[in-house]
């Protein structure tokens, strides 16, 4: 037992943490959360393989393994990894709508999200600002849901860039076929009114009659399966028409029974004109070896962490990076092409009071369960019941309001939000690269140029607004000369440092220069409000005519 006072050391596998004390009690709602994901999971799969140029059962084969790991290394009890709609985007950019590309991509993702986890370097996301992200996340709301205008519409040969795509939509928009029109616009039509209905569902409370709590079960699991509901919905009338002898919709086709086998990734590509080495293969995929295993540690940490702190307990971001890196290195194993976290299916987990991460174990068996037995059954899938999936999916992800939000707030950050969501629009990584440098700039701006206050008396009291880094020093030395000297008669300077916080050599010299300048016109320079820290650097760089009062009062 542990001694009074001491404190227990917490496991160091996350899965410890909670299944000692798992209750009884937990096991339905775990086993209910998981079954309400399983049922989204699996169409959204679907709909993402398409959406990444991936045959099929790709999706489902990167679905079922981040279920597991998570389990056993995640820290959020709410959190779903598994494909997404912007990690298929960036997949269909970066693995070429080859297989080999994809699992490639998952493995060399996991291993440098692996690394961060390891190296403690997380805080590196914190350099992607919220309004770069933001504008990702919107134009990839565009992107994705015009990608499926085409599945929608029956087109085929449309490109797959973006300005191309909305070109040859619009010059083929004639050859719309009517049954996939009606039936794309019938389920996206459908998928509003259940996720509308959702939203306006009271709480029923215990005191109801039966009947009434036996309805709002009915509507809520309606409404959180919807699709799954919506798939079937399509899939039996497309059956319907295909036993009458005609068919008007484009179905998904067959996609191979059975489970993946359990192999690593191929680290080379055979093709009937010779075979892409593993070194070719890292050099076509380029950038999105950054781009990739970034946005997934983005999306899943801004989800555990928007999900942790609504539901009032705390995560551990670099176990975070060490689960999802795990995910997507066992994921490669089983053919699964980059996976993330997904804000669609951890809000169902969330919303269906999952008390643990057990609730994945149950998703990941329904994923299971689907490859090994119902994959026959998905032929008759019309591909724009899925493309009306993706859509409900991604629509939400726009968020018109930030643009109006951040001009009332500070007018300056529609800058890279701007920037990343126009650039965007023409290549991802383009975009969320422009908005980090842009979002770069304006933060060394501010460190380059502090506010500088000064208050004319006897003297002049020059107070920085903020820390004092070394490219900020020539327009501290120029600002002080300029008014000092202006000055009648010219004034000696009191420099409050109470703001400085640490400070750099080449700070240093600066201010040494700024001394000597000052001294040859017989103008003194004294410091108040020095931190030890800095006062420890200042006196071991023993400056000439350096002084030093506690406060400006008693210079």
């Amino acid at each position: 037992p542990a001694m009074p006072g001491s404190r227990c050391p917490r496991p160091a596998l996350p899965i410890l943490r909670w299944l000692p004390r798992y209750s009884r009690a937990w096991l339905p709602l775990d086993v209910l959360a998981g079954l309400a994901v399983g049922l989204t999971t699996v169409p959204q799969a679907l709909a993402y393989a398409e959406l990444a140029g991936l045959p099929l059962q790709y999706g489902l084969y990167s679905s079922f393994m981040g279920c597991f790991v998570y389990c056993l290394l995640g820290t959020a009890k709410d959190v779903t990894l598994g494909p997404t709609a912007i990690m298929s985007l960036l997949v269909s950019s970066y693995a070429f709508r080859e297989p080999t590309y994809a699992v490639l991509l998952a493995f060399l993702s996991g291993c440098i999200q692996l690394a961060m986890g390891l190296l403690h370097v997380g805080f590196l996301l914190d350099f992607i600002s919220c309004p770069v992200i933001k504008g990702f996340t919107s134009a990839a709301s565009i992107t994705i849901s015009f990608n499926q205008i085409k599945n929608i519409l029956g087109l085929q040969g449309i490109p797959r860039q973006f300005f191309l795509q909305v070109y040859e939509t619009l010059r083929r928009i004639r050859e719309t076929r009517a049954g996939d029109a009606v039936l794309g616009l019938t389920c996206l039509a459908m998928l509003a009114g259940l996720q509308a209905m959702k939203s306006h569902l009271p709480q029923a409370a215990p005191a109801e009659p039966l009947a009434v709590r036996i309805s709002y079960l009915i509507v809520w699991i309606s409404a959180t399966a919807r699709n799954a509901l919506v798939v079937l919905f399509a899939g039996l009338v497309a059956y319907s028409f295909q036993v009458m002898g005609s068919q008007p919709f484009r179905l998904t086709g067959s996609i191979p029974q059975g489970l993946p086998a359990f192999q690593p990734p191929r680290f080379s590509l055979a093709l009937p004109n010779g075979t892409i080495s593993f070194q070719s293969m890292v050099q076509d995929m380029g950038v999105g070896l950054a781009v990739v295993p970034l946005m997934g540690l983005l999306e899943t940490i801004a989800i555990a962490k928007a999900f942790a702190s609504q539901k009032g307990y705390r995560i551990d971001p670099n176990q975070e990076l060490l689960a999802l890196g795990v995910a997507n290195v066992l994921g490669s194993f089983v053919s699964s092409y980059p996976i993330t976290g997904s804000f669609g299916r951890t809000a169902v987990n969330a919303q269906s009071g999952v008390c643990t991460p057990a609730g994945g174990l149950v998703t990941g068996a329904l994923v299971l369960l689907s490859l090994a037995y119902l994959t026959s059954l998905f032929y008759y899938i019309p591909k724009a019941a899925l493309a009306a999936v993706i859509i409900s999916a991604v629509v939400p992800m726009f968020d018109a309001g930030i643009f109006r939000t951040l001009w009332r707030v500070k007018r300056l950050d529609l800058v890279p939000l701007c920037v990343t969501f126009l650039l965007c629009f023409w290549e991802v990584q383009y975009g969320i690269v422009a908005g980090v440098l842009v979002s770069g700039v304006l933060l060394l701006y501010s460190i380059a140029r502090p506010p500088i206050k000064v208050s004319e008396g006897a003297v002049l009291l020059v107070q920085l607004g903020s820390s004092l880094h070394f490219p900020a020093v020539e327009h501290l030395r120029n600002s002080v000369c300029s008014r000092a000297l202006a000055a009648s008669p010219p004034r000696s300077v009191i420099l409050d440092c109470c703001h400085i916080s640490s400070i750099d050599y080449t700070a240093v010299v600066g201010l040494a220069e700024l001394l000597q300048e000052l001294h040859k016109h017989g103008l003194s320079l004294a410091f108040c409000g020095l931190k030890d820290p800095v006062l420890q650097v200042l006196l071991s760089a023993e400056l000439e005519g350096f002084q030093h009062f506690p406060s400006w009062e008693e210079a």
